[in-house]
């Protein structure tokens, strides 16, 4: 993925290639409104980083930008005051941020589509129990519920053997 510095400030393609060099990511520099949204339309990238005077000077300007920043991680810096060392800090926090927050999303998902499939497939088995334990079930029916059964019993101890997510008990949230 790339990173897109929308700033107008003289030596940002200097700072863009440093910048480059040390995530080892490819910098793209856009001077500004239109730049950056042909920049945004062309392709995705993993940050935004807008220049703080552009968003002083026209909030309308940044607003836009970041609403067609997609997934982009936006990050807003000085460029006059920050040099490539602090651009590279900021950008990599951002970054590791996105990182965490994305894991924990997918575990969050992986837990509720979990606790869904146990609790269906329990379903699944009592039912078919309990239809075959009624006396008047066809031999046909009855063997397809078997089946269903035994496929439901061998899905809900497959499920069970799958790792707990462990737990701060600090937080409540999950432990790597």
């Amino acid at each position: 993925m790339k990173i897109l510095m929308v700033t107008g400030i003289e030596g940002a393609r200097n700072c863009a290639a440093a910048t480059g060099a040390i995530l080892g990511m490819e910098v793209e520099v856009a001077e500004g409104r239109r730049g950056a949204l042909a920049a945004l339309r062309k392709r995705e990238f993993a940050a935004v980083v807008l220049d703080e005077t552009l968003v002083e000077c026209d909030p309308s300007t940044a607003e836009i930008i970041w609403e067609n920043a997609g997934l982009a991680i936006p990050v807003q810096m000085n460029f006059a005051l920050s040099g490539a060392a602090r651009i590279v800090r900021e950008i990599r926090a951002a970054l590791h941020r996105r990182e965490r927050e994305q894991m924990l999303a997918r575990e969050a998902a992986t837990e509720v589509i979990e606790t869904e499939l146990k609790s269906t497939v329990a379903g699944l088995l009592l039912n078919s129990q309990l239809a075959l334990a009624e006396g008047e079930v066809p031999a046909r029916v009855a063997q397809k519920l078997r089946v269903m059964a035994e496929l439901a019993g061998s899905l809900r101890q497959r499920l069970s053997a799958l790792p707990e997510v462990r737990r701060s008990p600090a937080t409540g949230r999950p432990v790597a």
